[in-house]
């Protein structure tokens, strides 16, 4: 896909879920990677909405880091991260596990507070990487 004269790269990651819907995974264009919301689902089917929510943010985080890898980069280009967390008390536990996954890395981010995600999943991620 081509606009303004600089590519879209539409981005797909053999090792996270496939787009649900009509959107990609990620795109890339400009030197930044747009990575779409990434639920909890395991290929496998072992993670699903009735995991628990520490198994639904490690799987999250999983397919977001699947996904900014496919498209060429890692964890240390990640610029801004947004995560969507059903239950206010989940943020700290979210907390502590995206700290131990992501270590040094320190990328923007915000958490939204939410009543409910798309299929009952407790914690959805999306994020911007450079390329």
């Amino acid at each position: 896909m081509r606009t303004s004269g600089s590519s879209i790269e539409p981005i797909v990651a053999p090792s996270a879920p496939p787009a649900g819907g009509h959107y990609s995974q990620a795109v890339k264009h400009a030197g930044l990677i747009y990575v779409s919301g990434q639920l909890p689902v395991s290929l496998d089917g072992s993670v699903g909405p009735s995991a628990t929510f520490e198994e639904q943010a490690g799987q999250a985080i999983t397919n977001l880091l699947a996904v900014v890898e496919a498209a060429g980069s890692d964890p240390s280009r990640l610029l801004k991260v947004t995560v969507y967390v059903v239950g206010i008390e989940n943020w700290p536990v979210f907390n502590a596990i995206y700290a131990r996954r992501l270590g040094d890395v320190r990328p923007a981010r915000a958490i939204v507070p939410v009543p409910e995600l798309h299929h009952g999943y407790l914690v959805e991620i999306d994020a911007i990487a450079a390329a």
